[in-house]
C-alpha cells in the first residue's frame, strides 16, 4: 500500500513517473469545504483539476480568506478573473494538485447555470482578444498628477492667501478631494490594472496607499479581494461584517435574526442611525486597524511609507496652522472622506441581495450583489469609475478606462439570460441605501415580534 500523503501537500515530487491522478466526484469535493468533520480538508477545482488547499490557504499571497471561500467549489472563473499573470501561480498549483474530475462529472457543479457559464467564458475570451484588459499608463499618470496638484493647491491656498476661515475651508476641500481620488487610484493599483507588470502595480500601490493616504496596501488588498470573491455573502464578504452587530442586512438574514430573537441594535431604526454611525467611523477605524495590521504582520516597509505620510503632512502644514489645528484637520479629513467613501462604496451593494453563499456561478454571484450608476463625467470622476460596478466585479483586473467599452457586451449577456442589469442615478443609489436599511429593519421587526 502506498504511503499516506499529508493533507494539503498535493502530489509528492520524485524523480520517477508520477502515479495517475485520482478521479473525483463533486459529491466528494463538496465535502472538503473546511467545515465537514473529521478532516476539515479544503479542496477546490480549477479547469477540472482538483487542488488541496488545506494548508496552502494560510500561505496564499492574496490572503487566506479569499481562496478558502471557494473550498469545496469550482473556482475556475474567479481564478481567471483575479490572476492577470498566471505564470507564477502555476508553480504553486502543481504542488497542490491531487486529482481531477471523473469523466462522467460536469466541469462545474450541476447547480450552476451551464449556458451562462459557457457564454461568460466566451465573453471573457473576447475581452482579452479586444485588448480591454490592457492598461494605458498615461491615463493613470494624469490621474496621479491631478491628485498631486490638488494636494499642492491645498497647501498653496493657506501659504499664499493667509490663514482665515475661508482659506481653511478651501484648503480642506482640496485636500479632501485629493484623498478621495487617491483612494480610487490605489484601488486601481490594488487590482493590478495600472501597469502590465504586476511588480510595478505593487510598488506604486505602496506609494499611493501608504505615502498619499497613510494606510496599509497589503491590508487593503487582503480585505478587498475577499469582498470581490463573494460579494454580499455573509461570513465571506468582510464588507458586510457589520451584520448583525450594527445593522441587519438583506431580507433572508433579517428574517433569520428576527426569528432567533437576536437584537444587538434597534434595527427598525437603522435607516436613521446609519447617518451618525458607519459613514463617520469607517475611515478612522481603517486608519487605526491598518497601523495595527502593519505592526502585527511586521510590514516595516509599508510602515515606513506610512510614517512619511504623516511626516509630510506635519512638515508642510504645522508651520502654517500649528500642531493642534493640523491634528484637528487630519481628523476632519478622515471623517469627511469616510462619509464620501461609505456612501459611494455602499450604494452599489447594500440595496442588493445579501445572504449566505449559495455557490452560484460567477456572473450570478456578481450581478445579484452589484448595480451601476449612470455614466456621466461627474459620476465617473467622483466614483473613480466605480459607477461601472457590474463590469468591475466581472472583470476585476480591467482598467477603469475600458469599463464603458465592455458595458454593452455585459448588457447583451444579461439580456440573453434574463438577468437584471441594474443602473440608476447617483441620487437614487444614495437614497436606496436608506430605503433598503429601512426595509430590512422592518422585516427584522416583524419576524422578531412574531417569532
Amino acid at each position: 500500500m502506498a504511503p499516506q500523503q499529508e493533507k494539503g501537500q498535493g502530489r509528492p515530487e520524485s524523480g520517477g513517473e508520477l502515479p495517475p491522478l485520482r478521479l473525483l466526484t463533486w459529491e466528494e469535493i463538496s465535502l472538503r469545504n473546511g467545515q465537514a468533520e473529521p478532516s476539515r480538508e479544503r479542496w477546490l477545482v480549477i479547469d477540472r483539476k482538483v487542488y488541496d488547499i488545506t494548508r496552502f490557504h494560510e500561505r496564499h499571497p492574496g490572503g487566506s480568506r479569499v481562496i478558502r471561500s471557494y473550498s469545496g467549489q469550482d473556482a475556475t472563473d474567479p481564478y481567471v478573473a483575479f490572476h492577470a499573470d498566471k505564470t507564477p501561480v502555476k508553480k504553486h498549483m502543481k504542488q497542490l494538485l491531487i486529482g481531477e474530475l471523473a469523466p462522467d462529472q460536469p466541469s462545474f457543479e450541476p447547480s450552476k447555470n451551464k449556458l451562462l457559464v459557457e457564454d461568460f467564458r466566451e465573453l471573457q475570451s473576447a475581452v482579452e482578444k479586444m485588448g480591454l484588459l490592457k492598461p494605458n499608463p498615461f491615463y493613470f499618470f494624469v490621474i496621479l498628477l491631478h491628485i498631486l496638484l490638488l494636494e499642492s493647491a491645498g497647501w498653496f491656498v493657506l501659504w499664499y492667501f493667509g490663514i482665515s476661515v475661508t482659506t481653511f475651508v478651501i484648503s480642506t476641500t482640496l485636500l479632501l478631494l485629493a484623498q478621495s481620488q487617491s483612494g480610487w487610484l490605489q484601488h486601481d493599483l490594488g487590482h493590478l490594472s495600472v501597469f502590465s507588470n504586476t511588480k510595478w502595480n505593487h510598488i506604486f500601490h505602496g506609494f499611493v496607499m501608504c505615502h498619499l493616504k497613510g494606510l496599509s496596501a497589503t491590508w487593503w488588498s487582503f480585505h478587498h479581494s475577499q469582498h470581490h470573491a463573494k460579494p454580499n455573502c455573509f461570513r465571506k464578504d468582510p464588507d458586510i461584517d457589520f451584520h448583525p452587530l450594527l445593522f441587519s442586512l438583506g431580507k433572508p438574514l433579517s428574517e433569520e435574526l428576527g426569528k432567533k430573537k437576536t437584537k444587538y441594535m434597534p434595527y427598525n431604526h437603522q435607516h436613521k442611525y446609519f447617518f451618525i454611525t458607519m459613514p463617520l467611523i469607517v475611515v478612522p477605524v481603517f486608519q487605526t486597524y491598518s497601523i495595527y495590521f502593519m505592526l502585527r504582520r511586521k510590514l516595516w516597509r509599508e510602515l515606513a511609507w506610512t510614517v512619511t505620510y504623516f511626516a509630510r503632512y506635519f512638515i508642510t502644514f504645522v508651520p502654517l496652522l500649528g500642531v493642534r489645528v493640523v491634528l484637528g484637520q487630519l481628523l476632519l479629513l478622515n471623517v469627511l472622506e469616510s462619509i464620501i467613501f461609505t456612501w459611494i462604496s455602499q450604494l452599489n451593494h447594500i440595496p442588493m441581495h445579501i445572504d449566505y453563499d449559495g455557490n452560484m456561478d460567477w456572473v450570478s454571484t456578481q450581478l445579484q450583489a452589484t448595480c451601476n450608476v449612470h455614466q456621466s463625467f461627474f459620476n465617473d470622476w467622483v466614483t473613480g469609475h466605480l459607477n461601472f460596478q457590474i463590469e468591475h466585479h466581472l472583470f476585476p483586473t480591467m482598467p477603469r478606462h475600458n469599463f464603458w467599452k465592455v458595458a454593452p457586451l455585459v448588457k447583451s449577456l444579461c439580456a440573453r439570460h434574463s438577468i437584471e442589469y441594474q443602473s440608476k442615478s447617483l441620487l437614487s443609489g444614495l437614497a436606496d441605501i436608506v430605503y433598503s436599511l429601512k426595509d430590512s429593519g422592518q422585516i427584522w421587526l416583524e419576524a422578531f415580534n412574531h417569532a
